[in-house]
């Protein structure tokens, strides 16, 4: 938690600072785009089946690569949720539930995410 200049604590983002969020946020979408590009070039210079595929998501470095995507985005989510939310919503108890419910649907998404993987 934050001062702000009226003395009054308030909850910041996933680092505790703008500016790092705004980073995070950063190096995660490169993350993601990476781990995307890295899945169309799969696609484009394999002939897919469920045991090529099977096998190259299986594989120990791209097992690692998705919890690092994975990861990626849950932190890219939380920051671009958080972020929306105190911009656009003025009320603190709905500002409050709306980020409950995307904590709690980041989670789900992240445990299922890891559960596919491991």
């Amino acid at each position: 938690m934050k001062r702000n200049n009226s003395g009054i604590k308030s909850a910041t983002g996933l680092t505790g600072s703008g500016s790092r969020d705004w980073v995070l946020q950063r190096i995660s979408a490169v993350v993601l785009a990476l781990y995307s590009v890295v899945l169309v070039g799969f696609f484009l210079f394999n002939q897919v089946d469920y045991q090529a595929w099977h096998g190259f998501m299986m594989s120990l470095p791209m097992k690692l690569f998705s919890l690092v995507a994975i990861l990626s985005l849950v932190f890219h989510a939380w920051v671009g949720m958080w972020t929306v939310f105190t911009d656009y919503v003025k009320s603190s108890g709905l500002r409050i539930a709306l980020q409950g419910v995307v904590i709690v649907a980041i989670l789900a998404y992240l445990f299922w995410g890891v559960m596919i993987f491991w």
